[in-house]
């Protein structure tokens, strides 16, 4: 199974399709101040944010070392003032965390999948902790794991709701999105049009909207 792709010409350039799904958190956050990642793996979308989201920072959570030994070889950019990529177990530090972040982005899969402890109800209420307000976090779950309906359910439950993800935009890989809410904001009035038809209704309009947000983001806006 291929988790991480990048094409030696271009390393910044999002390959899979789910990467492509998953920058469509801007749909919600166009201008985020901090964006922090859960999973460092190839490093396809921390190296897509800090090139073409020049005023956001980023923070990404990494559990192993030896997928940090290989940053250089993925050609991720080495931490400066925007970018810090932190050796730890994000169960732990998200425990700790409080209105620090406007995206989160939860792609963190191993050899198995998804671990368990990154789709449990006590992580996603720990990630709407960590979110400001109108705040959206972007999981990338399997849509074939025997625990996705368990998972959806939980994020239903700790975000009201608001809920939200596009009809086929990259294959099996569900890519949900989660408001926190609780007053008006833009995010949450996108997810309410998102979630009326699944995105633009049929999964080649939602593909074609992720093409067309990377584009965007490469074109300046």
């Amino acid at each position: 199974m291929v988790q991480s792709e990048m094409r030696l010409s271009r390393p910044d350039e999002l390959v899979l399709s789910y990467a492509r799904a998953m920058m469509c958190f801007v749909l919600f956050q166009p201008q985020p101040e901090h964006i922090l990642m859960v999973g460092l793996g190839g490093g396809s979308l921390v190296k897509f944010c800090h090139r073409y989201l020049p005023r956001t920072r980023i923070t990404v959570l990494e559990l192993r070392a030896d997928v940090i030994a290989l940053r250089d070889q993925f050609a991720i950019p080495p931490d400066d003032a925007r970018l810090r990529v932190i050796h730890t177990d994000a169960v732990h530090y998200m425990a700790s965390q409080s209105a620090c972040a406007d995206v989160l982005l939860v792609d963190g899969f191993d050899e198995a999948g998804l671990p368990p402890a990154l789709g449990s109800a006590s992580f996603y209420a720990d990630c709407r902790r960590a979110l400001r307000p109108g705040g959206v976090l972007a999981a990338n779950i399997f849509s074939y794991d025997p625990h996705y309906p368990a998972m959806l359910r939980r994020l239903r439950q700790t975000f009201q709701s608001q809920v939200c993800w596009f009809h086929g935009m990259a294959g099996n890989n569900r890519i949900v999105f989660a408001i926190k809410g609780g007053a008006r904001s833009p995010a949450l009035a996108m997810q309410r049009r998102v979630a009326r038809h699944q995105g633009l209704g049929l999964a080649v309009l939602n593909r074609l909207l992720a093409h067309w947000v990377v584009l965007r983001l490469r074109w300046g806006r």
